[in-house]
Order: structure tokens, then sequence, then C-alpha cells
């Protein structure tokens, strides 16, 4: 098997910049077949190889990769995922990510970045919450550390 196989099961062929699933039998050279992406130039990274579409592999070769939070989701300030994904992987602890007017606005919020750094950072043990605070509520995540 090869490394583009290795690394797509493992990813359960579904792309880690865009959280979309990637077509095995599309072409490498398409914008949306499979490619192996190197995440990271750290070698002590966990997962150094990642599954992308081409496209967004190549995308995020020319600008900075941003995951982004979807549409439905009330989130006031809401954090840069990758950047909180980096901290967390590096020294664990706790982040507040967003902010929401509501309860059910925040916990949809967290359940969605639960199940999103469950792929983004595989074998990472996060877990987000909510809480109240000055009339709103906070989304975190949380791990121990590494």
């Amino acid at each position: 098997m090869s490394l583009l196989d290795d690394v797509a099961e493992r990813d359960n062929w579904r792309c880690w910049v865009c959280d979309e699933p990637v077509d095995p039998d599309k072409s490498v050279n398409d914008p949306l077949g499979p490619s192996v992406d190197s995440r990271t130039a750290d070698r002590k990274a966990k997962v150094a190889e990642r599954l992308a579409h081409r496209g967004c592999n190549s995308r995020k070769g020319a600008v900075k990769v941003v995951i982004d939070w979807p549409d439905h989701l009330y989130v006031v300030e809401p954090a840069p995922l990758i950047a909180v994904a980096a901290r967390l992987e590096r020294k664990g602890g706790r982040e507040l990510v967003g902010r929401c007017p509501s309860r059910q606005d925040a916990q949809d919020a967290a359940d969605w970045l639960a199940d999103r750094f469950s792929r983004l950072v595989p074998g990472l043990p996060v877990t987000a919450g909510v809480e109240a605070g000055g009339g709103q509520f906070l989304v975190f995540l949380a791990t121990g550390r590494r």
C-alpha cells in the first residue's frame, strides 16, 4: 500500500484543511483529488503527514491555512483554530475560543469543536465545554499536558 493510501485510510478519506470528504477515485492531479500534506515541519509531531485535497494542499502553500467556523454557528470573536491547535498540542491546558449569546449557541459550537478537533489533531484528547460569564456563554477547549 502506498503512503497516500495509508494516510488516507488513517484519516478516513477526509481533508484535514476543509474537513470535506476526499474522493479516492479522483486523479491526484484534480483539485478535489487526494494528496499527502506535510502539515508540520516539527519532527516531534505525532502526525507529520495528513490527507488533503490537492487544491487545499496547493492553496495552503500560498496562504496561511485557516480553519473556517461554520456559518450556522453564532460565535462572537471566534479564535483561529490552527493557532489554538498548535498551542494545545505544544503545552496542553485550557483555552477560550469564542463567546456566544445563548447557552444553546455555545453548546452547538462546543459540539462542533469537539468533533472537528478529533480530526484536526488526532490523538490529542481535547474536550470542549461551555461556561457562563459576563452575561454571555464562553466556549473553551481543554486538554491534558502532552
